[in-house]
């Protein structure tokens, strides 16, 4: 017998050497822990603290989903960060879709020291987002978003409906958050999938275009769809983010005064 997904919040404290680092993760709308465990895991083997909690009206049920607000959401991964900043000398934000937009969010409006990215959103493309508020009074639910997953087998625990009142809230954090994206300095690792069924590229269009203060790198995912921490890509996204951790760490400690350049790329 296999048990189901796990949606508990992960924690690890720092067990490193150097300066006291902290990782701060979320996961996506209508998803659970449980689709980055593996990404938690492997920053805290790495020695960082890590924080990844349950957003509110995950985990359980739709319905549950329906009855929240996106500030909820924000309220519970600022306060994760919260946390580890009282705690260690500097703290990434991380996040999967709308827990990029979530991490970018943080980013923004507290001191992080680098943002790390998989298939960020901060658009929604389907022609009815607009009228969601409308629509929720009698549509309750939409089919579900879940799964975009390349590699054969795998749940990642979405639920099997999307809440509408839950998408209009989604959609209207979407749009406070771009306008907070020139506020955010620290550099930005984003890892993109080529195929990506959930997450357009008009929502890449929007960061590089919102991201005017900030480094920006992307890296592209071949082998992967939208949950990329759960496919084919997985690993590399686990080793890379640790490896721009590293590298931010002693670009820091070389020119501590060093903030706000831009420099774009994108990796194969």
């Amino acid at each position: 017998m296999t048990s189901g997904p796990d949606h508990s919040p992960f924690s690890s404290a720092f067990s490193g050497e150097g300066p006291r680092t902290g990782v701060v993760l979320s996961h996506g709308f209508t998803g659970s822990p449980h689709g980055l465990r593996a990404w938690a895991q492997a920053f805290a083997a790495a020695g960082f603290a890590v924080r990844m909690p349950l957003l509110p009206g995950h985990g359980t049920t739709w319905q549950e989903l329906a009855r929240t607000r996106w500030q909820q959401w924000h309220g519970a991964l600022d306060d994760a960060f919260l946390e580890l900043d009282a705690e260690c000398d500097q703290v990434f934000a991380a996040g999967l879709s709308m827990g990029g937009t979530l991490a970018l969010r943080v980013a923004a409006t507290r001191p992080v020291a680098g943002v790390l990215l998989v298939n960020p959103g901060l658009v929604i493309d389907d022609p009815r987002a607009p009228l969601a508020g409308l629509l929720k009074l009698v549509l309750k639910s939409t089919p579900s978003i879940g799964n975009d997953i390349l590699k054969a087998g795998v749940d990642e625990g979405a639920y099997a409906r999307t809440p509408v009142a839950a998408a209009h809230e989604l959609n209207k954090m979407f749009k406070d958050t771009v306008r907070l994206l020139p506020r955010v300095t620290a550099p930005v690792q984003v890892y993109r999938s080529t195929v990506d069924h959930v997450v357009s590229d008009a929502s890449m269009d929007v960061l590089r275009r919102g991201l005017s203060h900030a480094q920006l790198e992307v890296v592209r995912l071949e082998n992967s769809y939208h949950v990329a921490t759960l496919d084919n890509d997985a690993d590399r996204i686990f080793e890379g983010s640790v490896d721009f951790i590293r590298r931010v760490l002693q670009i820091t400690a070389a020119s501590p005064a060093r903030s706000g350049q831009e420099v774009r790329g994108e990796q194969a």
